[in-house]
This record gives structure tokens, sequence and C-alpha cells, in this order.
């Protein structure tokens, strides 16, 4: 007899990318280009490390739980995000929001419709509480169709919507016009806007929250602040939501460190900046050596709106000695597959200039040489 949920069942897991950095020790690990997660090239702000070393010659905390309500960061997130703090609620990283909205707004039998491909995680995380997944397939070349993701919401007649934007793993911004079209035109229905790499974008919906009680926006610090190790991600809704999804929160789950680090990081928010317009300008030039030079001959680099660059190799082959050459030269990238679309991608985290020169170089090498 099976005593787990049965579920669980029929449920695909979400497969993880190499972790062989962690692997090899601390010298090794500097020359490896970690490209397929999608975190920040770059450590975070020097206020993070200051701060950590500051609190760890502190002996006062470590028997201790975490602060459950911290104001001091409550107003950097308010401040960062130009909403009250009764419109925000931070997390232990926004994938463990995602588990805690997930409880909050789905049950079993709960249609859920995601515009795919996109972060699988978020599927793995819906679909097992029992909710029932329906998809809404990006266009050709991974464009956004307003009038067919409508047509499907309409067909589904979902109890909640994900939009990961800019999308994971295709780069496709939806606009905010059109998201609050959808808010307006369907009352009854939730709207999770994953915004997680908004900084890239230039673009957000979080005004919206004040007007649109059925939008949840979910945040992190893991891509363009640098925290990915630290765990720390942020809600914006209605009160009312927040108050609802703080009801089964447990506050002491966000360590000292993290939130810390969190609050160093948004003190210091020129230096994201800073970083954010190296990866956008780094993205732009990754995208055209691909499109525009010899090597469009072998890969089409897509549009990206993220810190991160679609791209398809135009056969099998060719995808086969990329990904060796690229390996071969201590560069990881995304073998993306949840999606029949994204037969013959890669996915690729853009990090600085010149990373990416390293990038497009090992390329090359695999195919001009």
């Amino acid at each position: 007899m099976n005593l787990w949920n049965e579920s669980l069942d029929q449920v695909k897991p979400y497969t993880v990318a190499s972790h062989k950095i962690w692997a090899v020790s601390p010298s090794e690990r500097r020359d490896i280009l970690k490209l397929d997660w999608n975190e920040a090239a770059v450590p975070p702000s020097p206020l993070v490390r200051r701060r950590l070393k500051e609190l760890m010659d502190q002996d006062d905390f470590f028997h201790l739980y975490p602060s459950t309500f911290n104001e001091e960061l409550m107003q950097a997130l308010s401040d960062y995000t130009q909403l009250p703090a009764e419109n925000i609620q931070y997390f232990g990283g926004s994938d463990g929001l995602h588990e805690y909205l997930v409880r909050a707004y789905l049950k079993e039998g709960d249609r859920v419709l995601i515009l795919w491909p996109s972060y699988d995680n978020f599927r793995l995380t819906a679909e097992s509480t029992g909710a029932r997944m329906f998809y809404g397939e990006l266009g050709a070349d991974f464009a956004f169709d307003e009038e067919s993701f409508r047509r499907r919401i309409e067909a589904v007649k979902p109890r909640l919507v994900y939009i990961c934007n800019p999308n994971n793993p295709s780069g496709t911004l939806v606009p905010e016009a059109v998201i609050e079209s959808f808010l307006r035109d369907y009352p009854e229905i939730c709207f999770l806007v994953d915004e997680a790499y908004q900084e890239f974008a230039d673009q957000t919906v979080a005004p919206l929250v004040r007007s649109y009680g059925n939008l949840l926006i979910t945040r992190t610090l893991s891509k363009a602040f640098g925290l990915a190790n630290l765990r720390f991600g942020y809600l914006l809704a209605s009160r009312e939501n927040i108050e609802t999804v703080s009801k089964i929160r447990n506050p002491k789950n966000i360590n000292t460190f993290t939130q810390v680090a969190a609050l160093a990081a948004l003190q210091d928010v020129g230096y994201m900046r800073a970083y954010v317009c190296e990866v956008q300008e780094a993205r732009d030039r990754f995208i055209r050596a691909f499109n525009e030079g010899p090597l469009s001959e072998y890969i089409k680099a897509f549009e990206s709106r993220g810190n991160f660059v679609l791209i398809r190799c135009r056969t099998p082959e060719i995808k086969a000695v990329l990904g060796r050459q690229w390996e071969a030269a201590n560069i990881f990238v995304r073998d993306v597959r949840q999606s029949a679309s994204l037969e013959g991608c890669l996915r690729i985290t853009v990090g600085t200039k010149e990373q990416m020169e390293r990038v497009i170089e090992a390329a090359s090498l695999a195919f001009l040489s």
C-alpha cells in the first residue's frame, strides 16, 4: 500500500542542470563559467560581504531563531518597489513562495494555465497539489500572441494563470497593458506573474496590485542582486492577498544571514543597476554575434528581455558539437527540453561582456576554425 499522496504518482520531476561546479575545488571553480541556472555571473554588492562579516563577529544570534518581522528590510523593499508595506511579504526564495501560493490558492482538481514553455519548477509545484495543468503555447519564434492566449484562457477556464515575465527560457515579454487587460477581463481568475527577471526587462506590473485583487507578483534577489545561494524572494499583492498568504507563512524560515544580505543588497541598488546594464549590453552583443555573423549558418539566437538567451541549433549534430565544445571550455549551459517547441535549443545565462566573449569564441572554434 502506498502511503504517499497518490497525485504524485503521475508527476514528472523538475530536471536540474549540472552541479559539477560544487564537485571541484574553489580554485578550479574560478575557471568555470556556470551559465546554466541564470544566476548572477558576478558576486553581489561588496556591502553584502561587509555586513555578513560584521554579522559573523556577533556571537549572540546563532542559537536564536531569526527575526520574524524585519521592519528595516520591509522598508527597504517598500522603497525599492514603490509600494506600501501592506502590499509586500518576503519569503525564503521565490520557489518557496510559489509553494505557499499554490497551497493558498489551489486545491485538487483546479485548473492551472501556464504560458508555455516556461519555468518547469512552477509546473511541478502546482501539479503536486493535485491541480490539473494546461498550456498556452507561445507562437513561432516564441512570440506572444495575445488573442491566441486569450482564447486559451476562455477554453480552459483556469483557477490560476502563470505568466513568467520575462519568460524563462524564451526571453519573451508580455506587455504591461496586455496583462492589465487580462486582469480586468477575467476578475474570477488569479494571475500569478513571475518577475524573477524583471530588472533586466525594464518593465514591471507591480503598480497594478493596488488596483487588482486577482494579481500576485513573485520576485527574487537571486538574479540581478546576486543572492541565489541565500534564497530570498518576495510577494507583491493586494493587502487582502498578503494577509491570506501570511496566514500559512512560517515567519522564522528566513534566516538572519539572508535578511542581512538582502537588506545590504537593497541598500546598494546602484551596484545592481550597473550590473544589469552590463548584462543588457552583453546580451545584445551576444545575440548579434549569432544572428549577423558566420555563426548564423549554424545557430539562431532569439531576442530576450531576461539575463539569458535561447538559441536553436539548426541540426542535432550542431547542438552536440556546440555542447561538447562549451563543456570542454568549462562553459556550462542549459539543455531545455520541457516542450517540443524547444527541440534543438540551449539556454545560456548572460554574464559580463568579457565572459560572453569567451562563450562566443568557444562557439567560433567549434565551427569556424
